[in-house]
């Protein structure tokens, strides 16, 4: 029995991976120099992975941007408006693919499946000509061989998921683009047959949702087609994030080895091994550690599920895995030592989990004796967490008791509160406004750094604050926007600020995760019961209105949003940690409310991300999703008006569940998908206030007027002009000064002659 992994961390311990590539866009450093330093990060991840016993080692997985762009560039699928001309794509276009450039912009972002990373979604034009440019996964396996002596497993997305994942074309030419692509497949194939790579691991996540009989058919189509055509090589069709609904077809498809993942399965995968059996002549790739979660793993019960898999497969066919790639955690627990300790003995970031795999392996091959003291130690660990008091809290307790009786709907319909909200607003038509960021400066990081280390004192930094917020919001005076927002200088993400002030939460010193291109965020730890000691946003919301005649928006991020983007505990579903949070979160909402904040936002972003991979499981996970932002929003006044955020990610699927959510306006992003979320409305009837981001913000271009313009004039084609919202697509903190502050000039000059022809149509 060996070990093996499925991916490693991108980013470096230290986060080197990110500054590498932002000092190259910043011109700061050439294009030589981010090759060699990638290349040391690249390297030093495939040593430790040898360091730590793993037995097979995943090259290909590391990338310069995303995994899935570098399938594109790798193919040739550049969209026509870079200008690429074929051969092997540079770094300038990879790049304005990923973020856009002067005169074209980027390609659209979202969710992998159902967690918070977010890749490159391939634009399969009309007269695209896909072709082999380079063999990236060869480069890889030589390198590695050739630098370290690792004979790796060269990692590529399998074709059925890079498809299904794609935009730009009909349902009908799918069997097309197999066809056009299959043949790169197979050529890379048995470019690394020819190479001597024994194994290859094809990745093809996609088989884990809820898929059709003709998807079925084309899958094997593809896996027969592959086998034939590179018949030298091995394939490992590998898995993830879900159980595998068609087992029984998965692993007779003529491959030779299948990824299950044994998690996130909810013992479903576990179940259809003990009952139809493994096929005698296949490795199993047993996706033991949990590759999304944090937490050191029940080795005593990771053994009882290794044992019941030897029932059905023998040792010398079980490869002990993660449930995923590593990309999903953090580098290493190693440094965490200002954690509590009952925290920091039960944590495992990637190289923990690397142990445990060899552990589990080790056990595999030699007896469950050998790792004898491993596994009571691990007990000691999970034990020691279970008695925390963080975990014991009784005030949550009893409120959790008459989870029931809490109102989670508002006391008015909507229509009674717009009603009401228009009487005392008095907005203009077309109401401007952001979401809720502004640009977090170097000299805004700088303080914040000077105050968490104790250099300036609370007073300082509350002073620097202070006098940030007074800046922009006489910005947003002059700019003429009319709704402000106070720019969020003090928090560093939109979960971490909340999870910093809320009961039952941790931090970590280094435990960040990339959630698309360099952006990295370190996600809080809920590991206790969750309760709102103090208000947490009221002084600087306060502030800011006292500076303005204007309305200020109160800015939260909702309960399901910093659900999804921590480290949950593991002890408890994640339906009752998000009522803990939920009722938390209502505190701060009455507070903001009693303090005079008459428009407050509870963004949910990640919303539809928790979405389960199975259709038949979306109705349950929605039902308790939207009563907790309901449980966080229903107990104020018909007057206060309730905003919430969300980023694009295929929100026909859930526009009922959106609806239901009861907000008087939603905001929601929609211009990296070029305008497609408006035809969602074109089908289905939104009678809330709702904006429609109008220009792109994970892009250093600044968009004229007129592209904002015809944003909302196709908006304003199926939405109504009296609940229409105009806004940019997300928060500004990533953006620079000057690019903000055009940029918004832009969107309200576009809304100021929106609303001279909306005035001449209701003449």
């Amino acid at each position: 029995m060996k070990s093996g992994n499925l991916g490693y961390p991108r980013i470096g311990q230290d986060r080197e991976w990110k500054k590498a590539l932002e000092a190259y866009w910043a011109g700061k450093s050439d294009e030589a120099t981010l090759h060699a330093t990638l290349k040391s990060i690249r390297l030093d991840n495939l040593k430790k992975q040898r360091d730590q016993g793993i037995d097979v080692i995943p090259v290909g997985d590391f990338t310069y941007y995303d995994h899935i762009l570098d399938t594109s560039a790798m193919f040739g699928i550049v969209p026509e408006r870079f200008g690429y001309a074929g051969g092997e794509v540079d770094l300038p276009t990879y790049y304005a693919v990923a973020r856009g450039s002067r005169d074209s912009a980027a390609s659209e972002m979202t969710k992998w499946f159902n967690t918070n990373y977010h890749y490159i979604v391939p634009e399969l034009g009309a007269g695209a000509s896909p072709q082999l440019t380079v063999n990236r996964p060869l480069e890889a396996y030589r390198e590695a061989k050739a630098a370290l002596g690792i004979e790796g497993r060269p990692v590529i997305v399998g074709p059925y998921t890079y498809l299904k994942l794609s935009k730009g074309y009909a349902a009908a030419e799918l069997d097309g683009w197999i066809d056009r692509l299959l043949p790169l497949y197979a050529q890379a194939l048995r470019e690394l047959e020819a190479e001597g790579v024994e194994w290859v691991q094809v990745d093809e996540p996609i088989l884990a949702t809820s898929l059709t009989e003709d998807d079925l058919s084309r899958v094997r189509r593809i896996y027969e087609t592959l086998t034939s055509e590179a018949s030298g090589i091995r394939i490992m069709l590998q898995t993830y994030f879900e159980s595998v609904d068609a087992y029984g077809f998965v692993v007779s498809l003529p491959v030779h080895g299948i990824g299950l993942d044994f998690v996130h399965d909810g013992g479903r995968n576990l179940a259809a091994v003990r009952e139809q059996g493994f096929p005698a002549d296949k490795t199993l790739g047993a996706g033991l550690i949990d590759g999304r979660g944090i937490w050191k793993a029940d080795l005593r019960g990771k053994w009882a599920t290794l044992a019941a898999l030897r029932g059905a497969v023998s040792a010398d066919r079980i490869l002990v895995q993660p449930s995923s790639s590593l990309l999903h955690v953090p580098v290493s627990a190693e440094r965490e030592t200002a954690l509590p300790a009952e925290l920091r003995g039960a944590l495992a970031f990637a190289d923990e989990k690397l142990a445990e795999l060899a552990l589990l392996a080790k056990a595999g091959r030699e007896g469950v004796e050998a790792i004898a003291a491993e596994l009571e130690a691990a007990d000691r660990s999970r034990d020691a967490l279970q008695r925390s008091a963080a975990r014991t809290n009784e005030r949550v307790r009893a409120r959790m008791a008459s989870l029931a009786s809490e109102p989670a709907a508002r006391s008015n319909v909507f229509e009674a509160r717009r009603a009401v909200q228009d009487a005392k607003w008095q907005l203009p038509p077309l109401p401007t406004t952001t979401i809720g960021s502004f640009p977090q400066t170097p000299e805004v990081r700088g303080a914040r750094q000077k105050w968490r280390k104790g250099e300036w004192s609370p007073a300082q930094y509350e002073s620097f604050i202070q006098a940030q917020i007074r800046e922009w919001i006489d910005i947003q005076n002059e700019i003429g926007l009319d709704v402000l927002v106070h720019g969020e200088f003090e928090r560093t993400d939109m979960v971490e600020f909340f999870g910093e002030k809320l009961a039952g939460f941790a931090f970590t010193a280094k435990g960040w995760v990339q959630s698309y291109g360099s952006r990295c965020v370190k996600p809080p730890v809920i590991y206790g019961d969750v309760e709102l000691p103090e208000p947490m946003t009221v002084a600087e919301t306060v502030y800011a209105q006292s500076l303005t005649s204007k309305p200020v928006k109160g800015m939260l991020t909702g309960p399901i949003t910093i659900l999804n983007w921590s480290f949950v505990r593991d002890d408890k579903t994640r339906e009752e940690v998000a009522y803990q949070i939920a009722l938390a979160l209502r505190d701060e909402v009455e507070a903001l409310e009693a303090a005079g904040i008459g428009m407050i936002q509870v963004d949910e972003p990640a919303l539809r991300e928790g979405l389960p991979l199975k259709r038949d499981q979306w109705a349950h996970y929605l039902d308790w999703a939207v009563r907790a932002f309901r449980l966080s929003t229903s107990t104020v006044k018909d007057e206060t008006q309730i905003h919430t955020h969300m980023c694009y990610s295929e929100f026909h699927d859930i526009i009922e569940s959106i609806s239901a959510l009861d907000a008087d306006v939603i905001s929601i992003e929609t211009s990296r998908s070029h305008g497609e979320l408006i035809g969602i409305f074109e089908e289905h009837t939104y009678d809330k206030g709702i904006g429609l981001g109008v220009y792109d913000i994970h892009s250093p271009r600044v968009p004229s007027a007129d592209e904002m313009t015809q944003m909302i004039d196709r908006a304003l084609r199926v939405l109504d002009p009296g609940l229409f919202w105009i806004n940019p697509d997300c928060g500004l903190k990533t953006r620079g000064r000057a690019e903000t502050v055009e940029s918004l000039r832009h969107m309200v000059e576009a809304t100021e002659a929106a609303r001279s022809r909306y005035a001449v149509k209701q003449a």
